[in-house]
């Protein structure tokens, strides 16, 4: 760029940025706009900032406090983009392992402890000792015979269920897959897509000739790439939106909680960010959306006729979850009977077990334990599946507080009663459609061709770029870096 170009830069009016929706996608990608030449702003509509990666600040019974993750606790290592990330923000030193116990499952009359070496549970050795614990002689020699089957076309399945089912059996996709992709994806194995939940696996299945050679060779990728590693934080994951908002400020962000976005026009080349309450809007040069689908899609389609047509397209509707934290005096679970916790298949009798998981916080990171004498135990319960009501939702905190006690109770195997309960909170989140979904996938990339026509707009958080933080900050910050060059653009074109 010449001298001219740069003065110009330098001295000309700043390129102003909405952020709309303060969850960890906007939040990372206001922290890197917030720069020379950029005035940036962020329009949250509740009163706190980091979606759902939250603390919970609970009051026990003896008046002790504890502060946990009230959203996320951990994140996934592949890709090494949140470790980086934590590293840019000098929390590197402070990421912890979980227990190597790991989780147990709970089927239907029976609790064992996950199979090691699978993916998202399906196996990759199908006679080992733990998978015939898990789901018998009978279906461990039905998933070996995945070995004698000719192996599929590359992309002929994109159904795991249906991929599962066919090359090993129902007993393997029924007690070991259905679990682990409903407590990572909230959703069955029906309706996800093997391309994208397990990249490279049908490609693995054609070159080794099993579904079972494939998850061994996909694993051999490194833990990352099968996904099955995570970190956390010491003191709790919501210590990462605090930092970053924190700098984001120091940076002159401006961080606006309470303002909720009721209205987005493209007039002139510029943005009107209508919010409610307030007569005039905020003009901006570009716009970057972090909401739920159901609030984001209303918006886009005031943008472009195209982005409206697809936005009245019939999208699925998010998945209402609750966590339910309990804070327990019983030192019979100090032996962490469980591992880490458990994931539920959907098989189990819900009069006897209706929560979908459990985490035993305490066996799972030594830094829950530290904070606490010994006997006391904190765990979290999940509840809500996708294409179901969650019940728990209209259930008063004394009616959930006592199901979550007997949920708890029944999944470690450890008599506990509501009088052992010292702490106690609720946490509702809305979890969308995962863009592991089958059919998600090609109607986001129509939909982010129609927004990629439209200068200065772009759209991120888990409903377009995936599941967890591994997705949601690497897909964020390159939104802002393609709003950054927007504006190198003009002034290149200007000097031009």
């Amino acid at each position: 760029m010449s001298d001219d170009a740069l003065s110009h830069l330098i001295n000309d009016e700043p390129t102003r940025v909405v952020v709309i929706g303060g969850g960890m996608g906007g939040l990372a990608a206001a922290r890197d706009l917030a720069r020379p030449g950029f005035e940036v702003t962020l329009l949250e509509a509740s009163d706190r900032l980091g979606g759902s990666v939250q603390r919970l600040d609970l009051t026990l019974a003896d008046g002790e406090q504890l502060t946990v993750d009230a959203g996320a606790e951990s994140f996934a290592t592949r890709g090494g983009h949140v470790a980086a990330y934590l590293d840019e923000l000098h929390l590197g030193d402070q990421v912890v392992q979980p227990n190597a116990a790991g989780a147990w499952l709970q089927l239907p009359g029976r609790a064992v402890p996950t199979p090691k070496g699978g993916l998202l549970g399906i196996p990759s050795v199908p006679l080992a000792t733990d998978v015939i614990e898990a789901i018998g002689w009978g279906g461990a020699l039905r998933a070996y015979l995945d070995r004698l089957i000719p192996p599929l076309k590359i992309g002929q399945e994109r159904n795991l269920g249906r991929l599962v089912e066919r090359r090993m059996g129902r007993a393997v996709l029924e007690n070991l897959v259905a679990p682990v992709t409903t407590g990572v994806y909230s959703a069955s194995p029906d309706q996800l897509d093997v391309a994208v939940v397990a990249p490279g696996l049908n490609q693995a299945l054609t070159r080794r000739g099993s579904l079972s050679g494939a998850v061994t060779e996909v694993r051999a990728g490194g833990p990352s790439k099968a996904g099955s590693a995570v970190g956390g934080i010491t003191g709790g994951m919501w210590r990462l939106p605090y930092t970053v908002i924190t700098d984001a400020r120091r940076r002159g962000a401006d961080l606006r909680t309470g303002a909720r976005v009721v209205g987005l026009e493209l007039r002139d080349d510029a943005y009107l960010v209508h919010i409610a309450g307030d007569d005039e809007p905020i003009v901006a040069d570009a716009v970057l959306v972090d909401v739920p689908s159901a609030e984001a899609l209303p918006l886009l389609a005031s943008v472009s006729p195209e982005i409206d047509a697809l936005a009245h397209a019939g999208w699925p509707s998010a998945t209402s979850v609750e966590l339910v934290t309990l804070v327990v005096d019983a030192p019979a679970l100090d032996s962490a009977p469980r591992g880490t916790g458990l994931l539920v298949s959907d098989r189990v009798d819900p009069a006897m077990v209706s929560a979908k998981a459990l985490t035993h916080l305490t066996a799972k990171w030594a830094w829950v334990a530290e904070h606490l004498p010994a006997g006391r135990h904190v765990l979290r319960l999940s509840y809500g599946r996708a294409g179901t009501e969650n019940e728990s939702v209209a259930m008063s905190d004394a009616a959930l507080k006592a199901r979550a006690t007997s949920d708890a109770a029944a999944l470690t195997n450890i008599p506990l009663s509501e009088s052992d309960v010292v702490g106690f909170a609720r946490v509702q989140w809305q979890n969308a459609q995962p863009l592991a979904a089958v059919g998600q996938r090609d109607r986001l990339a129509s939909l982010a061709a129609a927004i990629e026509k439209v200068p200065g707009l772009e759209v991120t958080g888990s409903w377009v770029a995936g599941t967890g933080l591994a997705s949601v900050i690497p897909h964020a910050r390159e939104a802002a870096a393609r709003i950054r060059g927007l504006r190198w653009r003009k002034l290149t074109d200007a000097d031009g």
